[in-house]
């Protein structure tokens, strides 16, 4: 097989969770249990780290793998979902999985798992555990894909558990409350294994707290904690931070909301330090300055063009979007033009509510099945006196603004990561 045969084998063969929605959720872990057998158990043949959570989780462990690579540990990464290309999913030391990789991995396995009928995911989380053990990684950051404690990646036992925060997300399939996303989130806790929560309260912190007793495993809530003494917002859009163990560091990650995973991300170093990860102040610092072009990064509160300038966020629920929101309020320009798109599992009407009314919209869909009509989205915000016009595509909508802007302005272009993703994939 070739790589494209091999991509297109993937995307069109295997249930995809982006694509076809619930119908490609397999909860459980008996298909990723029999995979990872198959492959001999590659997870175990190195040390990892498991993060989840609603909003957060992917700068979170792209911040945390940055810290490891700097600190001399050969470090895996796996997120989703991809922004161009399949291989960003799968890194080690910030290089994408090699095509042959995939196309190997595939040929062998692809006979012996008729019976089974992996979902994309399945199948990817298992590519990846089985391409970090083939390439000798001391350490690997797992990101989840939905909740936790059905999750194909809970099949680890890691060193660390991270968990960012909670928000309603998926509540077909995880939920309807933030106590019930919170029990599969929490999930990930396994016996005896330290846990970091970043932001939680009442009920929520109860769920986490819970989980933590009745597994005996040692729990961190950072948002408490605080390991940030104090913060300032630079003119080049980094963060100063004033930390309790480091000094004053520069964090790359500029958005509003990336405090608060700061907060969450320094507090996991300071526990691996405690369970014995040689960290120092060094790499700390040079992880926390060097995230996007140590791990491929993209997409949060991305200034991906300067004339006209243009910012992209992969912010895409109430809890994502309420900090895009705030970080709007913070930018100087005349006229504000957004560039905005859905999906249909989404709280789409909470969304609309915290956008700006003043700003010009350019109301589109992502080029994936689960979009929400351009139509439907503009007939929505209007609603909410957000006012613009449709477009069939993101190209179109993006061209669309471009043409209207003047100097002073700005754009937005957000809503959704499949609405990044197609911005990026057609200009950038």
């Amino acid at each position: 097989m070739t790589y494209e045969e091999t991509i297109n084998f993937l995307f069109s063969s295997l249930p995809l969770y982006h694509k076809t929605g619930s119908a490609a959720y397999k909860p459980g872990l008996q298909n990723i249990e029999a995979l990872d057998n198959l492959c001999s158990n590659p997870h175990n043949r190195y040390l990892t780290i498991h993060v989840a959570g609603s909003n957060g989780k992917g700068s979170v462990s792209h911040t945390l793998a940055s810290v490891l690579q700097s600190s001399g540990l050969k470090t895996g990464l796996y997120t989703s979902p991809h922004l161009k290309d399949f291989r960003e999913r799968i890194r080690v030391d910030g290089e994408m999985i090699p095509e042959e990789r995939v196309v190997a991995f595939t040929e062998r396995l692809m006979d012996k798992v008729k019976d089974l009928s992996p979902s994309f995911f399945e199948w990817t989380t298992e590519m990846a555990f089985d391409y970090f053990a083939e390439a000798g990684v001391d350490i690997a950051v797992i990101e989840t894909g939905l909740g936790g404690r059905l999750d194909s990646t809970n099949i680890i036992t890691p060193i660390l558990s991270v968990i960012t925060n909670i928000s309603l997300e998926h509540t077909a399939l995880l939920g309807d409350t933030v106590e019930k996303i919170a029990f599969e989130k929490a999930g990930i806790i396994k016996p005896c294994v330290p846990v970091v929560i970043g932001e939680s309260d009442g009920s929520v912190r109860e769920v986490f707290a819970n989980r933590a007793k009745e597994v005996n495993a040692p729990i961190a809530f950072a948002d408490s904690e605080n390991p940030v003494l104090s913060s300032e917002h630079l003119d080049n859009g980094r963060w100063r931070l004033n930390t309790v163990l480091f000094g004053n560091i520069e964090y790359e990650l500029g958005g509003s909301y990336q405090l608060k995973n700061a907060v969450t991300i320094l507090k996991a170093i300071e526990v691996l330090k405690n369970i014995g990860i040689a960290i120092d102040r060094h790499s700390v610092a040079d992880g926390f300055l060097n995230v996007t072009s140590r791990t491929g990064l993209r997409g949060r509160w991305e200034t991906v063009c300067n004339n006209p300038k243009t910012v992209c966020d992969t912010g895409h629920n109430v809890g994502g979007i309420k900090y895009v929101a705030e970080q709007l309020k913070n930018e100087q320009y005349n006229t504000l033009h957004i560039v905005f798109g859905m999906v249909n599992d989404k709280d789409t009407d909470g969304v609309l509510s915290l956008l700006p009314s003043d700003a010009r919209y350019y109301f589109t869909q992502p080029s994936i099945p689960r979009a929400l009509p351009s139509g439907r989205i503009m007939e929505m915000g209007l609603a909410h006196g957000l006012r613009g016009n449709r477009y069939a595509s993101v190209k179109e909508a993006y061209e669309a603004a471009r043409n209207a802007f003047m100097p002073g302005d700005m754009i937005y272009v957000g809503g959704s990561t499949f609405v990044v993703a197609d911005l990026l994939e057609a200009f950038f």
